[in-house]
């Protein structure tokens, strides 16, 4: 639906009541996964869907970032060669190298994600939702008739060629649709090969805005939301925290640009000031003169925008005397952490009044859901984009069903409504593929509604609605939410 201006309503209980103001606005909800009457028109120029608010306990989401070297264990990745396996016979413990091939009508799914490379550790808990679906899917029937079949391969990151090598493998294998990348700037980098040949790309992870009017034929889809969204929660966030001088520093790459953008103009619209903004290589070791420059513009606050090099950036701050016992220091999805930060001095991350604090897109992982991943991927312990992951592979499934087809231009013209988006709202609401291929095969139209929550998606194949949750660090290594959840529609690019 084309709006000039989206409305807004915060689900944040305040001493004030409900508060809205707006650009770029959004309908903000409680995590009741629901859509939410607008309370308030909308007076000012800048989305505001925060202010100071008491806590509220949830359970820990868990990790967001872990080393290189546990992920390869973990997937047991041997370089840059892609894995190929069926979900009914895919095990956390051992990775088969092949799998039987299905006939012409099975519909074949790749992945594209990552078991090497600075977004690694969300590799697992993205590879388990995918093998979780494929392996309920099965059980369900499969498609069409046919169990599905998986054909895995490491997306790397842009500092190699992996990507583009295991596109041109899984392309040469005849997918109907590939699940990755979870880097926008490796999705960037094959997506036009991808969409080119008729193929669905489905990103459970990526949030760069650039990808949103992405000339893709139509065959690009995502459920993690743009960071209009994640860009508009944290910029505002820090401002009504009380920081009128910020400082950001983020890596040089499509993410980390266009989210430290979003948090800019949005910190900035609230009436605050820019002290400084520094861009780094990814590829850099050193941080030392990017902290310094910071310091010398003497923030409140700090922003902290990149992978797991983070660490190093953190490690700096705390060198110069300006970290995060010292300074209010803002995380996001690429590094929030409950691992990365284990090594730091006792209390680094949760010093009182100066608690590291972040954003990251989506609800926590339920406990069944966590033990249904268990079942598929032992031993895991992150769960960061695993219900998006888990949802694009069951989104993908129904859109086949409904178009009685796996060609993966049929299944991109029916991904729009079976998530509920367009004509799609109309639909009967069902929460597992299994419920939801009964419907189907009855002739009715669904509306899946995800492990993710509400997706929606709009015209563009982003969600129309989504999640953000705000944490604080209350040790090294654990961080909790720090408000209730927002759910709302995402701010128009």
């Amino acid at each position: 639906m084309k709006r000039d201006r989206h409305e807004v309503a915060i689900a944040l209980q305040q001493q004030s009541g409900w508060i809205a103001s707006g650009h770029n606005t959004a309908t903000i909800a409680h995590i009741s996964h629901q859509r939410v009457p607008v309370r308030e028109k909308l007076l000012h120029s800048v989305w505001n869907p925060l202010r100071p608010s008491g806590r509220r306990a949830h359970q820990n989401m868990g990790d967001t970032l872990t080393t290189r070297t546990r992920l390869t264990a973990a997937v047991a990745v041997v370089g840059a060669a892609s894995l190929a396996l069926t979900a009914t016979t895919s095990s956390a413990a051992t990775r088969p190298g092949s799998a039987p091939r299905a006939t012409s009508k099975a519909l074949i799914i790749g992945t594209l994600l990552p078991q090497t490379g600075s977004l690694a550790f969300l590799g697992p808990p993205e590879i388990a939702g995918v093998e979780l679906a494929i392996k309920q899917i099965n059980a369900a029937g499969g498609v069409l008739g046919k169990k599905v079949v998986l054909d895995q391969a490491d997306s790397g990151d842009t500092s190699t060629n992996i990507a583009s090598q295991s596109t041109n493998s899984l392309l040469g294998k005849g997918v109907s649709a590939i699940i990755g990348a979870a880097s926008s700037s490796v999705t960037l980098s094959v997506i036009d090969k991808i969409t080119s040949a008729g193929v669905v790309q489905f990103s459970p992870a990526n949030t760069s805005p650039k990808l949103t009017k992405y000339p893709d034929h139509g065959l690009y889809f995502r459920d993690a939301p743009p960071d209009t969204f994640q860009g508009a929660v944290l910029g505002q966030k820090i401002f009504n925290d009380g920081s009128t001088k910020l400082a950001v520093i983020n890596m040089q790459d499509a993410y980390g640009t266009a989210l430290a953008a979003q948090i800019v103009a949005n910190f900035t619209g609230q009436g605050g000031t820019i002290t400084k903004q520094v861009t780094y290589d990814p590829t850099t070791s050193d941080f030392s003169a990017e902290v310094s420059a910071v310091k010398a513009s003497n923030p409140q606050a700090i922003a902290l925008v990149g992978f797991d090099e983070t660490t190093k950036v953190l490690q700096e701050l705390i060198k110069q005397n300006i970290g995060p016992t010292v300074k209010h220091t803002y995380l996001v999805d690429g590094n929030l952490s409950s691992t990365a930060y284990a090594g730091f001095d006792p209390g680094t991350m949760s010093s009182g009044k100066f608690a590291v604090q972040g954003t990251t897109p989506g609800t926590l992982a339920s406990s069944a859901f966590k033990k249904q991943l268990a079942t598929v991927y032992k031993g895991l312990k992150d769960y960061s984009y695993g219900p998006e992951a888990y949802d694009a592979a069951i989104l993908i499934a129904l859109a086949a069903e409904q178009a009685k087809s796996t060609k993966g231009t049929l299944i991109a013209k029916h991904l729009i409504p079976v998530s509920g988006g367009g004509a799609g709202a109309s639909g009967t609401k069902c929460t597992t593929y299994a419920a939801c291929k009964k419907l189907i095969d009855k002739g009715k139209n669904v509306n899946y509604q995800g492990q993710s929550g509400p997706i929606d998606f709009n015209k563009y194949g982003d969600p129309s609605v989504a999640t953000m949750g705000i944490y604080k660090y209350v040790s090294n290594t654990k961080y909790v939410p720090e408000l209730p959840f927002i759910t709302a529609a995402v701010p128009a690019p």
